[in-house]
């Protein structure tokens, strides 16, 4: 196994042979490049329950940062359910539960679930019963072949009947009816023990094995067969880290699914078993993350009613729909929102969400490069081994690889104009090393080295260069590419001739 070493400074590679050998941090928020004072902020938002808005280009740390806040949070301590109200269907009595009753609850269910035995252990009766034993052969197979795949007869025939018609008759029902397996789903007995005592005991169909439930069993099932009458809506284990970005209304403040009966008594489905929690009640007690936040418009303003009351309704949001009379009022969604987007998108974020935001939290401009030191050229050496390991499918880079990405950051840095600084673009980054790691794999190499960071690099440019390349210009290039007619038809094309090629040039 390879020793691994922490590094903190540039001289902590030094005797390295390639990133396989670096350590990498346990604690997210230290595997993030650059952005100290953003990293600052998470810890105490994550101790304090603070909300963030990250304002900065993509691919610069931003999720990575709010994943990280995530982890640094106590484990949820309650679950949220919702219970049949029987005086109003269509309004669910909400449910609170504390961790130590939920514990408590589980605890029971175990006891509840029975011994599981192979069909060879259980009395032959009744496997016989339940359609594991055949009763012409003797040989057990699953219940849900209807034919003995042994000696090829239905387990229903016993051998040496009389009736000339009776495999005839068999196989018509068996063909009319295919859903329907041989045997029973559960046969009740009754058993001695060894104080003389009698109990009931129950077998039931377990797929490929038998499951005995004998009195004490029975009767914890029943206690929670009480309890049926309930969903669980937020998992008391659940993940801390929700992801909100992009989502719709019904996925973001949650619904109540469409029932064709209408929840009728009979035939339809109860109303608390068709509320849907949306991310908002998920993320309660934890983190929701919402990249690009300005492009959920009008939504906006949920999420600041939900922050200000640590509370919002699920209700039915289509009027068609026979979730629409359905609400839970009060569902909890005591979440932290670090938001995220971009320089131009601000003006687009709702004020009164912005005025939340800074009125209990921070909102921070996240850095787009990181001054050339050497204890940030080893967190350079650090984030090359992470990418690495996450992607899991490519090599590993030599130390010389290390440095000419260093290179290559320093060199996007300057193009950025941070002169003298290392690139924090980093999604763009990993994917030249992930470039680099792909044409190693495939060469068979054992180790990314120089020569592949330089291809990788030449493969890596953006479609904008590589038509500049090829043809001199952008709008050269796309001269080349559109007909006649699509000139014509194309006003963009017309007045951005001579301004695509300023700005590709």
């Amino acid at each position: 196994m390879t020793k691994k070493r922490r590094i903190k400074e540039w001289k902590d590679l030094e005797g390295l042979k390639s990133t396989e050998e670096i350590e990498i941090p346990s604690d997210p928020l230290d595997r993030v490049l650059g952005q100290e004072e953003a990293i600052e902020l998470a810890k105490i938002a994550a101790v304090q329950r603070r909300h963030l808005l990250l304002v900065g280009p993509p691919g610069t740390g931003k999720s990575m940062i709010a994943q990280a806040i995530s982890l640094h949070l106590p484990k949820p301590r309650s679950e949220v359910r919702v219970v049949n109200n029987p005086e109003n269907p269509e309004r669910p009595i909400l449910e609170v539960v504390e961790e130590s009753y939920v514990i408590e609850e589980n605890i029971s269910k175990a006891g509840a679930t029975g011994e599981l035995l192979d069909p060879e252990k259980a009395p032959a009766n009744i496997a016989e019963r339940l359609g594991y034993l055949c009763k012409n052969c003797h040989k057990y197979s699953v219940y849900s072949d209807r034919a003995c795949p042994h000696c090829g007869k239905s387990k229903a025939d016993v051998g040496g009947s009389t009736n000339p018609f009776g495999d005839i008759l068999g196989t018509m029902l068996e063909s009319a009816m295919p859903q329907v397996s041989l045997g029973k789903n559960a046969v009740t007995t009754t058993r001695r023990n060894a104080d003389g005592t009698e109990e009931t005991v129950v077998f039931e169909r377990a797929g490929d094995k038998i499951r005995m439930l004998d009195q004490k069993t029975l009767e914890k099932r029943r206690e929670l067969d009480k309890t049926s009458n309930r969903k669980t809506l937020v998992k008391l284990e659940r993940n801390p880290f929700v992801l909100a970005t992009g989502a719709s209304e019904t996925e973001l403040l949650g619904d109540v699914r469409h029932d064709p009966y209408g929840g009728h008594n009979n035939l339809g489905t109860p109303a608390y078993e068709r509320v849907i929690a949306g991310a908002i009640h998920e993320a309660h007690d934890g983190v929701l993350f919402i990249d690009e936040i300005s492009h959920l418009g009008n939504l906006q303003r949920f999420i600041l009613t939900a922050m200000q009351d640590h509370k919002f309704p699920i209700a039915g949001r289509n009027p068609q729909s026979a979730g629409a009379s359905v609400k839970v009022d009060n569902v909890p969604c005591d979440f932290i929102l670090v938001a995220a987007c971009n320089i131009q998108d601000l003006e687009n974020i709702l004020s009164p969400l912005r005025s939340r935001i800074i009125g209990g939290g921070y909102e921070v401009l996240i850095d787009t490069a990181m001054p050339d030191t050497p204890r940030n050229r080893a967190r350079y050496a650090q984030f090359v081994a992470q990418e690495i390991q996450m992607d899991g499918r490519i090599p590993h880079a030599t130390m010389e690889a290390v440095k000419m990405i260093i290179d290559e950051g320093k060199s996007r840095a300057k193009a950025d104009n941070q002169p003298g600084g290392l690139t924090l673009r980093l999604r763009e980054l990993g994917g030249l090393i992930r470039a680099a790691g792909d044409i190693a794999k495939t060469e068979g190499a054992a180790l990314i080295d120089v020569d592949h960071i330089k291809r990788a690099i030449k493969r890596s440019k953006p479609a904008e260069e590589q038509i500049k390349d090829k043809y001199g210009s952008y709008m050269k290039g796309l001269s080349k590419d559109v007909s006649e007619s699509q000139k014509e038809k194309s006003p963009y094309y017309m007045h951005n001739e001579h301004v695509g090629d300023q700005m590709f040039n």
